[in-house]
């Protein structure tokens, strides 16, 4: 008998786990409330100076799974990439991640690697287990590159003082003690040449597969198909009935130059007097094209509103109470698995959010041929 599935959000998530399944015979049909796919990975050309913009900010992919790069490298082509990042900070410029050159300019010292090594243990001497993320940047990095580069940049960001915030946020960012200043560590690192929306086009090309694009799904239809898998806000599933989950959104003003405006892609600007958080200029993340005018984003953070776009779950203790309330209600749903970014309330890189993708599909169809219930979640948000 002929099974009805239905993803709901036509990102990587949707995308990857609508391929896999069409791939083993069964119809699928994607819908996406906007006009587009690949979610907020979304890329276009600008009509005026030919660069791809990242839409909803900008997207660097890296990954240390082979299995997740080979998987992409099949519906695109991937030119190397490495994200270096610039922070201005009082009227100068300085190198991040931390890295020996930071370290170097910012004390106007000449350490080698080892003087550094010991430098950072001094500076760090007297701090406690970090359990918040102001006390994991002071066990970082010290007091002075804490007030520098992270201490006014988290604040806008976030809008809550860092010592609010867990220390686990910060745990993604490396400390280098040489002059590396790639900001990724993984051994795949590149942007997909024609961007993230043909990548995504791409998956989704497949006779079993339907889009439907502007297009809402009405959970209370999720009875009509054999199985949903949501992608959108867990607690959007529910309608909100019970609250809803902290977000912080991005609001981007969007400017234009001729040339080259600041000389590298991402320019952070960490003091507080500065309102936004950075800016990107999207030219410089295809570096192997070449283009006469730019277009760039200056990036502002605030609380999410309901009709905003979702960027990162705040996941503090108010919002972890109510998301353990939405996950034994999801444990009544039936015919459902919720997936991605939104669909677990997690901040997802996004071949984490293919890694998961994958497996999710190999779990339904193993429980399937089973005859087991279904995966109710991609992972566990708790």
């Amino acid at each position: 008998m002929t099974q009805r599935f239905i993803m709901v959000g036509a990102g990587f998530s949707g995308a990857v786990v609508a391929r896999k399944l069409a791939e083993a015979g069964h119809a699928c049909t994607v819908v996406d409330a906007r006009d587009h796919v690949a979610g907020n990975c979304h890329t276009a050309r600008d009509a005026d100076t030919g660069v791809m913009v990242h839409t909803y900010g900008p997207h660097i992919f890296h990954t240390g799974d082979d299995e997740v790069w080979d998987y992409v490298r099949k519906f695109g082509e991937f030119a190397p990439y490495k994200n270096r990042v610039k922070s201005t900070h009082k009227g100068a410029v300085y190198t991040l991640p931390v890295n020996l050159h930071t370290m170097n300019q910012f004390f106007g010292t000449a350490l080698r690697p080892d003087e550094m090594r010991a430098h950072v243990a001094t500076l760090t001497a007297d701090i406690p287990e970090p359990e918040s993320f102001e006390e994991q940047a002071l066990a970082f990095v010290g007091p002075d590159l804490y007030a520098a580069f992270f201490k006014g940049y988290t604040e806008k960001q976030w809008g809550t003082s860092p010592a609010n915030l867990p220390a686990s946020i910060l745990k993604r960012l490396p400390l280098r003690f040489n002059y590396d200043d790639n900001y990724f560590a993984h051994p795949h690192q590149g942007m997909p040449v024609d961007g993230y929306t043909a990548l995504v086009e791409n998956i989704l090309d497949h006779p079993l597969i339907t889009v439907q694009l502007n297009t809402v799904f009405d959970p209370a239809t999720a009875g009509d198909w054999d199985h949903v898998f949501w992608s959108g806000p867990l607690d959007g599933f529910f309608g909100y009935d019970i609250g809803r989950l902290g977000y912080r959104t991005l609001d981007f003003e969007e400017f234009r130059a001729d040339g080259d405006w600041q000389g590298c892609a991402v320019m952070n600007h960490p003091d507080p007097d500065v309102p936004f958080t950075r800016i990107t200029e999207h030219k410089h993340f295809a570096p192997w094209e070449s283009h006469e005018k730019s277009v760039l984003y200056r990036e502002y953070a605030r609380a999410c509103e309901p009709d905003d776009t979702p960027y990162y779950p705040i996941r503090l203790v108010e919002e972890k109470a109510l998301l353990v309330e939405y996950v034994e209600r999801a444990k009544t749903a039936s015919n459902v698995t919720f997936m991605g970014r939104l669909g677990t309330y997690r901040y997802l890189d996004m071949d984490v959010t293919i890694r998961e993708a994958l497996d999710t599909a190999d779990a339904f169809l193993a429980a399937q041929a089973e005859g087991t219930p279904p995966p109710l979640f991609s992972q566990s948000p708790l």
